[in-house]
This record gives structure tokens, C-alpha cells and sequence, in this order.
């Protein structure tokens, strides 16, 4: 069932339980106030009876339509009209019950069909009974025409109600039609490029402004990951290139002299160490933070450790920290490549000789180098995946490493910036939030 008819179905479900408990409601007040006048009429009636009952010996009949009768506690009519009468009659005459009022179907006199009736019995101060009754077809006529009148009310109620419900829920669905064919399109041609038209400030607004952010971040996640793609596969064809060409070289090793060969193994050495670098690094701009459990971690020590492999690895180097205790929540790995990365951008950058001071305070490790620094134009854009500064070409290195700090920052809610010491050199600041 589609939601327009559940709508449709729940409006006019609605209006037709309102409707009919309204009709009920009417239909029961007016047979009451018809049945209170009838019983107000024959009741009074009774009551003059009860003080004047000469009225029926002198053959007075005052009571135009109603029929009056005296009945003695025997059960014989002494005086009025002739009509039936019962056991509840006779015990009201013998004062074994109190006056009542009552329907009874009885049989006309004249024509011998059934009529509806109702009736007071009221005991007489001297014994026995009055019985007034009052043919009330005309109410039962009534009220069968108040009830066709309701019902065709109701049903035309309903009617309305469900065209009502078609109109509205068709109005009200119309941006969810929208949103459904948009997203359809999406699926089938597969471009998230696709937009709806919102308008106005409510909650369907509101969620095709949020179908419309859904789409354009991810169109911007499959534009980054064309980039990457292209990026990636720009970035290895250099490396394979060169393997491919030293492989070439190698198969006519017999014209090579020793020395030939030794430069060239080490060159195909250096180019499998820059190709598992490269591999390495997609690997942790395509994995991120998938599949690893966050914990507590003692951020100081991580990078003490570091530094201690900083130091094996750049021996030329001279490593200096000053480290706050400080403990964040996060992924021990991702964590330590970021810190790594900046470690190693650092030492390959003051490797001639030179310092790195490492400084960890409030949540924020700073890096300082004394190398050549950041040129303007590429302070913004060397967190950017493969990007490499014209002075960093000559450098091993595959252009994804302060990348992946990135990635690792803003993973945690922190951020990474870059600018230049007083001095010379560079700081790079990673400040983490969690």
C-alpha cells in the first residue's frame, strides 16, 4: 500500500469516526428531546387525572390523540378508552409498583396493524391506575428520516474527506515524488550532480535541503576519489616507468661493467623502496580510521618513540623534545603515522645538519625544523595528496605523507597547519581536539 493511500485511507478513517460519532450524537439527543416532549405531554396528562378522574366518568376527553383509562386494582377499566392492559397495569393499580413510562407495540383498533406506542401508568390516590398513551409512529417516521438524513451526511462526509486526503497527500508527497524520481535518476545514471527544487521552511523542505547536501558531498567524495584514482595512477607510472626501464637495462647485463650493474641495482633498489612508500601511503588515505577501535593513549610516550626512531634514521640529525604528559582518545596507529610523517618530513628536510625540536603542550605537538622553510605559494597546498614543492622534487618521498597527517587530524577533530620559524626553517603544529 502506498503511503498517498494510506494518507488518503487514515483521512477519511478520521472524518468518518467524527462523523459517525456526531450523527450517533444527534440522532440520540433529538430522539431524546422528541421522547422528553411526549413524555412531558402524557405525563402531564396523568397528573390531571390523578386529581381530577371525573373527567373520565363525565365522558370529558381533553386530551386530544391520547387515549386515557382508569384502572382498579382488579384489573377491570372502569372508565375511558379501551386498551390493553398487562401485569405491570394491574400491579401499578394494586400499588406493588410505582408509576412508570414504557413503549409498547399494539394493535390498531381500526385498521389492526401494528402501531408503536408509549405509555405512563400513574397510581390513583384512592386506588387503582390512570394509563395515558400516545401513538408515536410519527416520532418513529421521524427519526427514520433523521437517520437516512445522517447517514447520507456521513457517507458524503467521508467522501469528501477521502477526495480531501487524495488532494493533500498528493500536495503534501509531491518533494517526496521529487526527491524519489531524483534519487532514481541518481541510481540510474549514476551522477550526483542531479539537485530538487526546494522551497518554503518546512520539514520537506528541510529534507530536500538535506537530500540536496547528501548529494553534492557525495558528489564531492567520488570527484575526490576520481582525483585520487588519477592521481594514484600518475603518481605510479613514474616508478613503474623507471623499474621497467632498469629491467630492460638489467636483461643486457653482460655489457654492463661492475660498477654499472652495482648503480643499477641500487637504482631498482631505491625504486621498490619508493614504489612500497607510495603503495603504503594510498593504503592509508584509502583505509582511514575502518575497522579500528578508538582507546586511550598516552600521546606523549607515542611520540618519545618516535623520536627514538627519528634518531635511528636520521643519525645526522640532532632530535631535542620537550614533552608534556598528555593522554587523548584515538587510534594508536593512525596516530603514530601522523606523527611519524612529521618527524620524517622534518629530519629529510634538516638532514645536511641541524636541528628538529619536538614539543608536545595542551593537546598540540609542534614540529620545528631549520631547513630552507615553506614558500609562500605552497604553504596551503603541501597537506594536499601528491603534492610535492618544486624544492622537495629531489627528495625521496611520494607526496602523500603530510597528506595522510591530514586525514589523521581531522579524523580526530583536529587540525594540522604549517608556517614558517622565525629564523628559518619550518613549524608544522598538530593540534588534537579528543
Amino acid at each position: 500500500m502506498t503511503l498517498r493511500l494510506r494518507l488518503t485511507l487514515v483521512a477519511a478513517a478520521v472524518v468518518a469516526v467524527v462523523v459517525a460519532a456526531a450523527s450517533a450524537a444527534t440522532y440520540f439527543v433529538m430522539r431524546h428531546e422528541l421522547y422528553t416532549q411526549v413524555d412531558s405531554t402524557i405525563g402531564q396528562h396523568a397528573r390531571l387525572l390523578q386529581h381530577n378522574p371525573q373527567d373520565i366518568f363525565s365522558g370529558i376527553s381533553p386530551f386530544n390523540g391520547d387515549i386515557a383509562t382508569v384502572v382498579v386494582p382488579g384489573g377491570g377499566v372502569i372508565a375511558g378508552a379501551r386498551q390493553p392492559i398487562d401485569s405491570v397495569a394491574i400491579a401499578v393499580a394494586r400499588g406493588a409498583k410505582k408509576g412508570l413510562y414504557r413503549d409498547l407495540t399494539e394493535r390498531d383498533s381500526r385498521t389492526g396493524e401494528p402501531v408503536h406506542v408509549r405509555q405512563v401508568v400513574a397510581p390513583l390516590s384512592t386506588g387503582g391506575a390512570v394509563v395515558v398513551s400516545r401513538v408515536i409512529d410519527y416520532i418513529d417516521h421521524d427519526l427514520d428520516r433523521l437517520r437516512l438524513i445522517l447517514i447520507l451526511v456521513s457517507l458524503g462526509g467521508v467522501a469528501a474527506a477521502a477526495i480531501a486526503g487524495a488532494l493533500v497527500s498528493n500536495a503534501t508527497l509531491a518533494p517526496v515524488l521529487r526527491l524519489i524520481a531524483a534519487a532514481e535518476r541518481v541510481t540510474r545514471t549514476r551522477d550526483p550532480s542531479e539537485r530538487v527544487p526546494t522551497s518554503g521552511g518546512g520539514e520537506l523542505a528541510r529534507l530536500g535541503g538535506a537530500f540536496n547536501t547528501m548529494l553534492g558531498a557525495l558528489e564531492e567524495s567520488l570527484e575526490t576519489q576520481r582525483r585520487f584514482v588519477a592521481d594514484a595512477s600518475h603518481e605510479l607510472r613514474t616508478p613503474l616507468t623507471s623499474l621497467q626501464t632498469n629491467v630492460e637495462v638489467l636483461k643486457q647485463s653482460e655489457r654492463l661493467d661492475p660498477r654499472q650493474r652495482a648503480q643499477l641495482f641500487a637504482d631498482l633498489e631505491r625504486e621498490a623502496h619508493e614504489m612500497r612508500d607510495l603503495i603504503t601511503g594510498l593504503l592509508e588515505l584509502a583505509r582511514g580510521d575502518a575497522n579500528l577501535e578508538r582507546r586511550p593513549v598516552q600521546l606523549d610516550e607515542l611520540v618519545e618513540s618516535a623520536i627514538e626512531r627519528a634518531r635511528a634514521r636520521f643519525p645526522g640529525v640532532e632530535w631535542a623534545e620537550t614533552l608534556e604528559p598528555t593522554r587523548v582518545d584515538g587510534v594508536p596507529e593512525r596516530l603514530d603515522r601522523a606523527v611519524w610523517n612529521l618527524l620524517e618530513n622534518a629530519g629529510k628536510w634538516t638532514n645536511g645538519g641541524g636541528a628538529v625540536e619536538v614539543a608536545l603542550a595542551n593537546r598540540e605537538l609542534t614540529v620545528r625544523d631549520h631547513g630552507p622553510g615553506i614558500a609562500a605559494e605552497d604553504r596551503e597546498r603541501i597537506f594536499d595528496r601528491f603534492y610535492r614543492a618544486p624544492a622537495a622534487r629531489s627528495l625521496p618521498g611520494s607526496g602523500l605523507g603530510l597528506a595522510i597527517v591530514r586525514e589523521v587530524a581531522e579524523a580526530h577533530g583536529g587540525t594540522v597547519t604549517a608556517e614558517d620559524a622565525p629564523g628559518g626553517g619550518a613549524i608544522l603544529r598538530l593540534s588534537l581536539k579528543s
